[in-house]
């Protein structure tokens, strides 16, 4: 999740109009440049801060590297992965909500925009988070079990 501050979410260039939008964690961008070449922002147009999808990300990132080192306390690590998995889904969803609000300030019928690497990150987070919880699960079962032989 902490790669999510690095990279774009979130892209839309329109060519006819010269304009495009990008959002990251931290602001969605509507910029014009002039001629093809796209990384050259001659004005910006319109900005709007996502805070919010930061805060989200950095939580996320706080309450895995805590996790990670409750180790001795299984149940207190499944409870955080639980509460990871909220924050990194709430991520996801607050990225998508961001996405359609970029989406509506270009209109022309030239094309979608594109999901970024910093979109995907989430996804794959929450997937590693999952497989996380699982393996955490089954160590704590696997230990009872060895309590019974006891």
């Amino acid at each position: 999740m902490g790669l999510m501050f690095g990279f774009p979410v979130w892209e839309k260039i329109s060519l006819a109009q010269s304009q495009a939008v990008q959002v990251d964690a931290y602001q969605l961008t509507h910029y014009s440049f002039t001629g093809t070449d796209v990384s050259v922002q001659t004005e910006v147009l319109s900005t709007s801060s996502l805070w919010y999808i930061s805060v989200l990300a950095g939580l996320s990132v706080v309450v895995a590297l805590f996790a990670i080192f409750k180790y001795r306390n299984r149940l207190i690590q499944m409870k955080l992965g639980a509460l990871n998995a909220l924050l990194i889904g709430g991520t996801l969803i607050a990225c998508t909500i961001a996405t359609f609000q970029g989406d509506k300030m270009i209109t022309d019928a030239e094309g979608e925009g594109h999901y970024m690497t910093g979109f995907w990150l989430p996804a794959v987070a929450l997937v590693f988070n999952l497989l996380a919880n699982r393996f955490i699960r089954r160590d704590e079962l696997l230990v009872r079990s060895a309590d019974r032989f006891r």
